[in-house]
């Protein structure tokens, strides 16, 4: 069965309530959830209550119980990753040999050299 993406979230949201969000669209109780991430539930009910904040490899266990990445659990939908308009490529460069993805990263880093000049020109 194919799961919907994640609902987006209001950028005021806390930690603690994207975690209860997440894990009610995933469909589990917090004992569920606690089992996958192998972490004892009191603490899970800690961290929804926003008592406590878990630390980067409870993270990720917690994200990978989810299935998602844990910015989706730490940030806004647009405070990272490209725009929705150059994700495709960017997911694309993946294919790429490591020396091809040095030069896109060297056109990407010119581009911007270039751009910065303009503006600091018309300026």
């Amino acid at each position: 069965m194919m799961r919907a993406p994640p609902i987006p979230f209001p950028a005021d949201m806390t930690f603690a309530e994207r975690l209860v969000a997440l894990r009610k669209q995933h469909g589990l109780t917090q004992q569920a959830l606690a089992d996958r991430a192998e972490i004892h539930v009191t603490l899970l009910r800690r961290y929804e209550a926003g008592k406590t904040q878990p630390n980067i490899d409870t993270l990720r266990r917690i994200a990978l119980a989810l299935t998602i990445s844990a910015d989706l659990l730490l940030f806004d939908e647009h405070e990272r990753g490209p725009a929705d308009e150059l994700r495709a490529q960017f997911e694309a460069t993946q294919q790429l040999s490591d020396d091809e993805k040095q030069t896109v990263k060297r056109v990407l880093e010119g581009l911007l050299l270039l751009a910065h000049e303009a503006k600091r020109w018309a300026a």
